[in-house]
């Protein structure tokens, strides 16, 4: 098969569960011998991190819904890149490059992503700009069908991760160390945006009485977001500075997670969540709100515990149960370690991506 030319377009500029599956599907399908690009907003993560890895990129300011320099910056980017396929990830990059490509002649074909499990704003931006929706977990092409987008125009295709980066035995695992904690310490952890959507707060109404439990345990919270000030003021109110590290947006999530005994995100809403596919990945148990897509990662009893979200209290009795019982959290972490590499692969990602572009471009 002759190698496609994608081009993905996104017009966030931050960096969370989304831009990291783009990151691992121009990885992925480079592997497979395609040539893909990104167009994004100046200052955007996504460039920098696409840059890094050796892609093409292009800038183009995504200013509004309506932006005409925007059209033809991004008419601009899909001619000079030649693109077959363009890619495009969030409302405002689906809109103005929907346009941008819909007004060319012998345009690319346009699949949207759809990462988020929030309601939609524009059914126009999902049933008439793409050729096609991707939807990262079956809650969200779901939810998609009820808001009135055909299920024929739709394929769901979860977030794959590389694995290879997620082993224990080529992670030091050294955040004890760098935190000046002892070699026993427990660290209860989580890797996330500091958005209150995902739940830091609940944590901290859950720490008191797990602290109060196992006196030798710490929260650990990495990533930064507009929470981080408000956690950092309640963490020094409550007296929990010793106790709960803000550890800010890390590049070496792998080494967080391979530091962690138990891995706790309470989110309100979540298309899937990458994050405990990650945690999974490291062999982590982890205890997650039963919301949206969650269910689709974390098995409960199997691969991890499920609660209630907006529920802090709730959070206790499953972090006690893992900490108290190091035999039944690793059996626990091994069980999610098998699922999330049978089902979250990027090679199977990959392969679905690859399957759909080829059946719109056979159908050009």
């Amino acid at each position: 098969m002759a190698g496609l030319r994608i081009l993905h377009a996104e017009s966030s500029k931050g960096w969370g569960g989304q831009e990291n599956r783009t990151l691992n599907e121009l990885l992925s399908m480079r592997e497979r011998g395609h040539e893909l690009a990104v167009v994004g907003r100046p200052g955007a993560r996504i460039l920098d991190r696409a840059k890094e890895q050796g892609f093409a990129t292009y800038t183009v300011d995504m200013r509004g819904a309506i932006d005409v320099p925007g059209i033809l910056g991004l008419r601009r980017a899909i001619r000079d890149f030649r693109a077959d396929i363009l890619n495009t990830h969030s409302g405002r990059d689906t809109q103005l490059a929907g346009m941008a490509a819909r007004s060319m002649l012998g345009r690319p074909r346009i699949v949207r992503t759809r990462h988020l499990a929030l309601p939609i704003t524009s059914r126009f931006t999902y049933s008439v700009l793409p050729d096609h929706v991707v939807t990262v977990s079956r809650h969200v092409e779901n939810y998609l069908v009820e808001a009135g987008v055909p299920r024929e125009g739709i394929t769901t295709i979860p977030t794959g991760i590389d694995f290879g980066r997620y082993s224990r035995s080529t992670v030091a695992g050294n955040l004890r160390e760098e935190l000046g904690l002892p070699a026993d310490a427990l660290l209860v952890g989580t890797v996330a945006i500091l958005r209150a959507k995902k739940g830091h707060a609940e944590i901290l109404d859950a720490a008191p009485e797990v602290l109060r439990r196992f006196p030798d345990a710490h929260f650990v919270f990495a990533g930064d977001g507009p929470q981080t000030d408000n956690l950092k003021a309640r963490i020094a109110a409550e007296g929990l500075a010793g106790k709960v590290h803000l550890l800010g947006l890390r590049r070496d999530v792998t080494n967080v997670l391979a530091s962690l005994d138990v891995f706790v995100l309470p989110t309100h809403q979540e298309a899937l969540g990458t994050a405990f596919i990650e945690a999974g990945a490291m062999g982590l148990p982890a205890v997650a709100t039963r919301v949206d897509g969650v269910p689709e990662v974390i098995i409960d009893g199997e691969t991890g515990l499920l609660v209630p979200a907006l529920d802090g209290k709730a959070l206790i009795e499953p972090i006690c149960r893992l900490l108290a019982d190091p035999i039944y959290r690793r059996g626990m972490g091994a069980n999610a370690s098998e699922f999330v590499r049978r089902k979250f692969a990027r090679e199977v990602m990959a392969e679905g991506m690859e399957r759909l572009y080829q059946r719109l471009l056979e159908a050009r």
